[in-house]
């Protein structure tokens, strides 16, 4: 009898320590950037209508999902879960989308990026790109460790964070903070919040700016679609046409200047399906194959097999 609850403990500690993933801080503690000393707020995590949410992100993290070594491709998407940059949706916008990664052979990296909120920070629009900036160089500079090609690391975002993750492929070069490490191979947005000046998503834009630094030239830097250049990475789009949250037109826009610069892009468009579906999309017809597309996608650039 002993011996079987022994059994069965040690079972259970296995299957425990299996499911369990590795949690990477971005920044050593005490040298997180812009954090305000002293200034403190408690982190929540909720879930409502089979949505989890988190807020109140002050130290942010890389959540790594590793596939089978058996049925790696070496290649990483590093996801930006959405949520208006109030919340991070971190469910269907990260941890789901990271095991429908990992079947098809790819390494994924959830990053939980901080939130703009001055109460903490200085220079809050700074903050969520220097996240993604930190994340994407930490899985290159940890390529060897994970498995994983250094040449085949993308991003994806979704929503808010669509923004981000095509902040990051349109700025990594700019600035005084520019890094070529922190380039992405390839991008993947789906409903992206893009532009910031007409068809915006004006509650990222001000949570994001700030109501009262909504300056002509901050709106253009963060316009993503007017950022676009030779040195975008590849980008594959997905949005719904009744979009009624983030239009459509950022998605187009996006792709239009792509296709100037001669980046190579991809865009699929769907007629129904809203905003914030993730990979929930059954019962909206043909936005059910998305997830399909987007693997022929990554198959193309050799990212799957």
């Amino acid at each position: 009898m002993r011996s079987t609850v022994l059994t069965l403990l040690l079972t259970t500690v296995f299957v425990q320590t299996a499911l369990s993933q590795e949690v990477i801080k971005l920044w050593p503690d005490g040298a997180i950037p812009n954090a305000i000393a002293g200034a403190e707020i408690t982190e929540k995590s909720e879930t409502t209508d089979g949505i989890l949410r988190i807020s109140n992100v002050s130290v942010p993290t890389l959540t790594v999902y590793l596939p089978p070594k058996e049925k790696s491709t070496g290649a990483a998407v590093m996801i930006c879960p959405g949520g208006g940059y109030f919340i991070l949706a971190a469910g269907h916008e990260g941890a789901d989308v990271a095991q429908w990664l990992n079947n098809m052979g790819v390494a994924a990296f959830v990053l939980k990026y901080r939130l703009p909120n001055e109460k903490i920070m200085t220079n809050q629009q700074e903050v969520p790109l220097m996240d993604a900036m930190q994340g994407m160089k930490l899985i290159r500079q940890n390529a060897a460790r994970y498995g994983i090609n250094a040449d085949k690391i993308g991003v994806m975002g979704f929503s808010a964070g669509g923004h981000l993750a095509s902040t990051l492929s349109t700025h990594y070069h700019r600035g005084a903070k520019a890094d070529e490490q922190a380039r992405p191979n390839f991008s993947i947005l789906l409903y992206p919040v893009v532009t910031f000046s007409d068809k915006a998503h004006t509650g990222s834009r001000d949570k994001l700016l700030g109501k009262l630094n909504t300056s002509a030239d901050m709106i253009t830097y963060y316009s993503n679609e007017q950022q676009v250049s030779s040195q975008t990475p590849p980008t594959f789009l997905v949005h719904s046409e009744d979009d009624k949250t983030v239009p459509v037109e950022n998605s187009i826009m996006y792709y239009l200047a792509c296709l100037k610069n001669n980046v190579p892009a991809e865009m699929h468009l769907y007629p129904t399906g809203g905003h914030g579906y993730g990979l929930r999309t059954a019962k909206f017809g043909s936005l059910n194959t998305w997830p399909e597309s987007c693997k022929a996608w990554l198959t193309s650039l050799g990212a799957v097999k």
